[in-house]
Parts: C-alpha cells; sequence; structure tokens
C-alpha cells in the first residue's frame, strides 16, 4: 500500500509540472500576439525588455526543464487526506508479575544427622550431605548392624572405631535422610559434580583424601560410596571442579597446588597436572585463592578468577587466551570468601554472550587480623559483573544492600539471583566470622543499575562457615549447614548446624498461583538431543490472554555447592518457536533444545516453564 501512494504521489507531482509549463507556453504565445499587434509603437528590442521585465513569466531564454523532487526519503503528503490503513497486530512482551512478597522460610528438618559443609542435588531427587570425617562424631550413627569404621587416634594413638555417619543422602520429597558410611580417604573440603549419566563424582579433600575419587549411583536406591584412594596426580584440597563440553571433569587449584588435572574414568588414575603459574601468581601471604571460581564460557573456554585477578584459558590447548582487568577493592577467594556466579545464557542470541558476577569477600590481610587479634573487618559490598565474551571488556560495580562473606550466590529459575548466608564480617575459617547476614537479597540482572537488589525476609538461623544451600525442582531454596568449630558443638554463640530450612523466594507467592504453569511430566519430553526441537506440555489455572512473548523455558545444572561457591552452577533460556493453546487452560510449547555441549555440557538438568517471572515446578530432562 504504501508503494502504490508513492506511485501516486509521483504523478501527481508530474500533473502539476506540466500543466504549469502548459500555462507558461501559452501566456507567452500571448505576449508574442501582443507584441505583433502594437509593433509600431514599440521602438526597440530594449524598451521591450524594459516594458516586460517585471513580468515574472518572461524570460530571454527557453524556460529549464522542471526539476523533479528527490524520493531517497518519503516525502510528506500535507495535501492528501488520511486514510485508515490496517496494521499487522504487533505481539508485545507483558512485564513481570509484580509481586511484593519478600519470601517466607519454613524449618523442614530439626536435623539432617551431618552438618551440611558439601551438597548437590542429584536427579533423583536426593540431595547428598557430606562433612569432613576428622571430627570423628555428627549427629547420626551409622544403621544398626553396619560396622563402624576403625581408624587411629592421632593424639592418643590409639586404635579406635567409628559409629557416626558423615555422610547422608536427604530426600528432598519426604525430609527424611540416610547414614552413608565414608571409609576411605577424608572428602573435608574436596569438590564434586554430577556425571553426564547421573553418578555423583566427588574429587579431592584432606590428608588421606587429598588424592581420593568417590562415586555414588547412578540412579540407584540405597547406594553407598565406591571410594578410590591415591588416584588424583596431586593432592586436591580446596580445589575447583568444572565440567567440560565432552563430559570430562577438569580439576583446578588446591593448597599448595598450583596446575590442573583431568579426571581419569572410575579405577583408572590420573596421568599427569599441568603446572599453571597463574595460581602461584595469585597466592598471597594468606592464600586467598582457593577453591577458585571456574566457569565455563560459551566459546568452550573457561574462566578462572583467583584472589582478584582472572583469565580465560583453553582446557585443550593449555593456552591462557585472555587476560581480564584486575578486579580492584580486596581478595574474593578463600579466605576472603566471596562469590561468583554466571549470569543466564540466552540462547534467543545465535551468539551468546557469557557474563560472570563476583561480589563479596574481603581485604587482603583481613584471615592474618582475625587469626592473629581476632578484629573481625567489614565484608566487602560490591557486586561486579564482567562480559567474559568481549574483547576488551571492564568490570562494571555497583553496591549490594550489605557486606557479606561466606555467601552463596544461586542463579534462580526465572533468571534472577539470591544472595543467602554467610557474615557481615570476618572470614572463612573456624571461629574466623562475626555478626551473620541472616538478610537473602534478590538480584534482577535485567533492571537499570540502581534497581536491581531487593531485601527479602531474613532468617532467624545464623548460617555462618561450611554453610550450604541449593535450588530445589520447587523453586524453593535448601538451607543447611553452619559449623564455625573442629568438632559438633551443641551450645555455642554460633551452634553446629544440622536442622534444614526452605526459603521461598517472591515468585513462590501463593497469591499467583493461578497463573504459575504446571507441567504435565507424561505429555513433556525429557530426553533431548542438541540443536533439535522438542515440546513441553502445561497446565495454568488462569491462562487468559496468554502468548508466546509470555512464557520463558529454562534449564538449570544443580551445582556442587561448598565454601561460598556453587560449582558447575548454569542456567539456560532456551530458543521458544511456537505456543499452542491445546484447550482452555492446556498448552504445549515448542522449543530449541541447546545447539551444543559448548553452550550446555551434557548431563542432567532441571527444566523449568516461566511466565512472567513465575516459575512452575521443575521437571528433569537430560541431553546428550
Amino acid at each position: 500500500m504504501i508503494n502504490h501512494l508513492k506511485v501516486l504521489f509521483i504523478f501527481s507531482i508530474l500533473f502539476l509540472v506540466v500543466a504549469e509549463a502548459r500555462i507558461k507556453r501559452q501566456h507567452k504565445h500571448n505576449i508574442h500576439v501582443h507584441h505583433l499587434r502594437h509593433a509600431p509603437l514599440l521602438r526597440d528590442y530594449q524598451d521591450q525588455k524594459s516594458l516586460f521585465a517585471e513580468d515574472p513569466f518572461y524570460s530571454e531564454s527557453p524556460p529549464p526543464p522542471p526539476e523533479l523532487p528527490s524520493f531517497s526519503e518519503p516525502p510528506p503528503i500535507p495535501f492528501f487526506p488520511p486514510f485508515p490503513f490496517p496494521q499487522p497486530a504487533q505481539e508485545t512482551n507483558k512485564a513481570p508479575f509484580l509481586v511484593n512478597s519478600i519470601g517466607n522460610w519454613e524449618l523442614i528438618s530439626e536435623n539432617a544427622g551431618v552438618s551440611a559443609m558439601h551438597i548437590n542435588l542429584l536427579p533423583t531427587n536426593k540431595i547428598i550431605v557430606f562433612d569432613a570425617k576428622i571430627f570423628r562424631t555428627s549427629r547420626i550413627r551409622l544403621p544398626q548392624g553396619e560396622p563402624c569404621v576403625p581408624y587411629r587416634d592421632a593424639g592418643s594413638t590409639e586404635d579406635k572405631f567409628d559409629c557416626f555417619a558423615h555422610a547422608v543422602e536427604y530426600d528432598i520429597e519426604t525430609n527424611q535422610v540416610r547414614a552413608i558410611q565414608v571409609t576411605q580417604g577424608d572428602p573435608w573440603c574436596s569438590s564434586g559434580g554430577v556425571r553426564s549419566d547421573g553418578t555423583f563424582v566427588s574429587t579431592g579433600g584432606f590428608d588421606t583424601g587429598g588424592k581420593s575419587i568417590r562415586y555414588m549411583g547412578p540412579n540407584c536406591d540405597g547406594c553407598e560410596w565406591r571410594e578410590y584412594d591415591n588416584v588424583l596426580a596431586t593432592d586436591r584440597w580446596y580445589s575447583t571442579q568444572q565440567m567440560l563440553p565432552n563430559g570430562d571433569f577438569i580439576l583446578i587449584g588446591g593448597r599448595r597446588s598450583f596446575s590442573y588435572e583431568f579426571v581419569p574414568a572410575e579405577g583408572q588414575r590420573s596421568e599427569k597436572p599441568f603446572y599453571f603459574p597463574f595460581l602461584a601468581e595469585t597466592s598471597d601471604i594468606d592464600e586467598n585463592n582457593l577453591y577458585p571460581f571456574v566457569h565455563l564460557s560459551t566459546d568452550g573456554n573457561l574462566f578462572i578468577f583467583s584472589n582478584n585477578r582472572s583469565v580465560l584459558l583453553n582446557p585443550i590447548s593449555h593456552k591462557i587466551v585472555r587476560t581480564f582487568p584486575v578486579l580492584l577493592g580486596g581478595s574474593r577467594n578463600y579466605p576472603a570468601s566471596g562469590m561468583s556466579a554466571l549470569l543466564p545464557i540466552n540462547l534467543d542470541d545465535p551468539n551468546p554472550k557469557a557474563e560472570v558476577m563476583v561480589c563479596g569477600g574481603n581485604v587482603p590481610d583481613a584471615f592474618h587480623l582475625v587469626e592473629t587479634t581476632k578484629v573481625f573487618l567489614p565484608a566487602l559490598q560490591d557486586c561486579n559483573r564482567l562480559v567474559i565474551t568481549e574483547e576488551f571488556p571492564e568490570w562494571e560495580s555497583e553496591l549490594m544492600p550489605s557486606g557479606r562473606t561466606m555467601g552463596d550466590l544461586l542463579v534462580l529459575p526465572n533468571g534472577e539471583l539470591l544472595l543467602i548466608n554467610g557474615a557481615t564480617r570476618g572470614t572463612s575459617a573456624w571461629w574466623d566470622a562475626d555478626m551473620p547476614n541472616y538478610t537473602p537479597v534478590l538480584y534482577k540482572p535485567e533492571e537499570p543499575k540502581g534497581l536491581r537488589f531487593t531485601v527479602l525476609k531474613p532468617s532467624t538461623i545464623a548460617r555462618m562457615y561450611h554453610s550450604t544451600s541449593t535450588v530445589l525442582p520447587s523453586g524453593k531454596i535448601w538451607v543447611s549447614g553452619s559449623n564455625t568449630h573442629n568438632t559438633y558443638k551443641d551450645v555455642d554463640i554460633f551452634p553446629t548446624e544440622t536442622r534444614v530450612e526452605a526459603f521461598s523466594p517472591p515468585y513462590l507467592d501463593p497469591n499467583f498461583d493461578m497463573f504459575r504453569p504446571q507441567i504435565l511430566e507424561d505429555a513433556s519430553q525429557e530426553e533431548l538431543t542438541y540443536g533439535t526441537l522438542f515440546e513441553v506440555s502445561f497446565s495454568m489455572e488462569d491462562g487468559a490472554g496468554l502468548s508466546q512473548n509470555d512464557i520463558k523455558v529454562s534449564m538449570y545444572s544443580p551445582p556442587f555447592t561448598t565454601h561460598g561457591f556453587s560449582m558447575g552452577q548454569r542456567l539456560l533460556f532456551l530458543k521458544i518457536y511456537e505456543l499452542i493453546t491445546e484447550t482452555e487452560g492446556s498448552y504445549r510449547v515448542r522449543v530449541e533444545a541447546p545447539p551444543s555441549n559448548v553452550v550446555a555440557p551434557p548431563g542432567y538438568y532441571l527444566l523449568f516453564v516461566v511466565h512472567r517471572g513465575l516459575p512452575g515446578k521443575a521437571i528433569w530432562v537430560n541431553i546428550q
């Protein structure tokens, strides 16, 4: 229709130009006749010129050809009447629901048996929870009939028996626990992750556990550890474990371990460590480089943050491909113990960016000061973001509502983040922190700077050193642990915690349940293949006016969490192709699985359907 208007306008202009030219020619003809009839009265040509000099139509030479208007841009059409042209309907994005809730806490278990130093949610809907075994105590004993574990007491050199469990399997549906025996190397301050087939793999630890690997599963009831000592190339105490695109695990760092290595197949030995001088360069008098923050970028390289510096490592060529700007303000890794997460990855973008967030921690000498004088310095209050896929990125900084050390930074199903647990003063390690940070904080990364943080409802339980948290399929946050002592203490300013809480973020406000998607598991695809389309069916009590832009589908990789860092945590927003309304309140959404193992390493993920910021209960999917 617009092209037709342009043609009509051009013809109208040409018509006016031709008409004007004809008028000019007719007028000149009349003047010529007038001159001939009155020639005797005119004496010479100059007199003619003077006589007609003021005539606007007079010219000594033929008129130039008319200039046509330029149409590089549509010209104004003031003399055409307006026409009501129908426009195609534009589907707009509705804003997330305005939820005024500040969250809710509930106590779901009085005693999980062990203090939750390390946790990982498994595809069986069980959480593997384990502590150090060096204490030789816990709050749950091995089942009757199961033999106690013999050991030699380091102090008295006597032979004794350990009849306590130092690991449990926590059922998130019943809140019951099953005691698990640890017989080999000590898993104290170890690392872990879930293999693509659902097997839990725990690496490293303390003393005899420094070179150990432990396995559990996959997907079995009544599983026990399968333990292998002395199979890693070097001790891995306070190291970080990350899955690579091919499904293998890499282990990075650890106390006095300035190297990385690859986790071997079960029952095999690691071939060799690869020296990584970056870790030595970032170790100061108090280390501040343990449990380095490691994130798999969307280009297959590894972002590694240690102390206050970061690099991008190619794990295949073993080359550092990029060095990032120093993050000023203090130290971020253990024992200063800040937090880090990879922000949600949007797969609508064919070249998705990867952005990292690092928050909190303390100044470099905070640990030394508290160890020698018991002066607890305030934790850092800054939060910082860096787009690691940009060629020349810069840190973007902002302030949290409060300082935080030893906290967790969790990515939520709707793309928001949660800062939870920890303290406002001091550092990690026994007796080295004060003033618990009871208050979780919500972070909305898509909001303008200055409007991203929301203070939520505080807990009443101090979650200090060795506390942990994780996202559940329900969208709730499982919270447990806290032990600032070298044993279990019932009476103390910060007693050893084995109670378990569930925190409901604002998006679980029951007043919005009618708008919450409920995935129909039996009608949804759970085995995924890279780059292919699949469908998820869901229902909603009130889906009036529901459009494709109102829905997001996210895939979340549940992390291994310990000491304030969630290893392997990853949230992807999938590309949606179509929303199909089956019947009133019943829908199918057709989405594309992640395009490759680079953006989504193989294995199990929680899949959520999110309606304008409200997630429903997730289902487990597996991608290969």
